[in-house]
């Protein structure tokens, strides 16, 4: 149970007793169960939309759902966003990106970023024809699989490592077997082939990204770790007004 508790002490604000304490060895060992947390994620979120639904518009539930998905990291993943739109939009080489990317402070380039995803995730979900939880679901455990795919696919960026390290010990090409078979899954139950394709499309989402954040500085940083879940979290809810926008048209 330990590595369960430590992706969800990572991943999560959760409070926990004193008494439970993880060693790094659970930190390690705890990468599988991140797709595990986001569902755990997904599923309060979706609850969550579930009771206000009665209360208010569909647009305002998107915005405290969006809310709640962002609150329950504590912000990790979007000040990580933050962080990586400030460097890689600065045209400048690439140990300058990373001391960019390392200064606590937002430049304009971040707010932009912050600004731009948490807009589109709203519009999105605020688009998704009933029922929503499908896509609330997804967009949770896109985020946490997005992390354990770059966290195996890519090195660290910088020679002495970061947050991410201890993790990326633990980290094989199984556990992005399985990250991407639990979305697939996921998806099928949750709407069928709607679902498989929101799944796929934040697979190759997380890809795309990956692969440019390795043209700017070689590799991830804790920064792009946060920044890819964000990114894959937009995309089930797209995809699956996409979709439902096609058959209408």
């Amino acid at each position: 149970m330990k590595p369960f508790l430590a992706a969800l002490q990572f991943l999560t604000i959760l409070p926990f007793p004193v008494s439970i304490k993880t060693e790094e060895r659970d930190l390690t060992r705890s990468v599988p169960f991140f797709p595990v947390v986001g569902l755990l994620i997904g599923a309060g979120a979706a609850a969550l939309d579930y009771g206000l639904l009665p209360l208010f518009p569909p647009l305002v539930c998107s915005v405290l759902v969006v809310v709640a998905l962002l609150s329950a990291s504590g912000g990790l993943h979007i000040d990580g966003l933050a962080d990586t739109a400030d460097g890689f939009f600065s045209s400048r080489p690439r140990e300058r990106i990373l001391e960019i990317m390392k200064d606590s402070r937002s430049g304009p380039m971040a707010v932009a970023g912050v600004v731009c995803v948490l807009s589109l995730k709203i519009a999105a979900l605020a688009s998704v024809a009933a029922p929503r939880w499908p896509a609330i679901l997804l967009m949770a455990l896109a985020g946490r699989c997005a992390l354990v795919i770059q966290m195996v696919i890519l090195p660290y960026a910088k020679a002495e490592g970061g947050l991410g390290t201890v993790f990326k010990k633990g980290c094989s090409w199984w556990h992005v077997l399985w990250a991407v078979a639990v979305l697939g899954v996921a998806g099928w139950l949750a709407c069928d082939w709607a679902g498989l394709a929101a799944g796929g499309s934040a697979v190759l989402v997380t890809l795309l990204f990956s692969a440019w954040c390795y043209r700017k500085i070689g590799g991830l940083t804790g920064d792009t770790l946060g920044a890819a879940c964000e990114l894959a979290e937009i995309v089930p809810a797209l995809a699956l007004v996409a979709w439902t926008h096609g058959k209408i048209a």
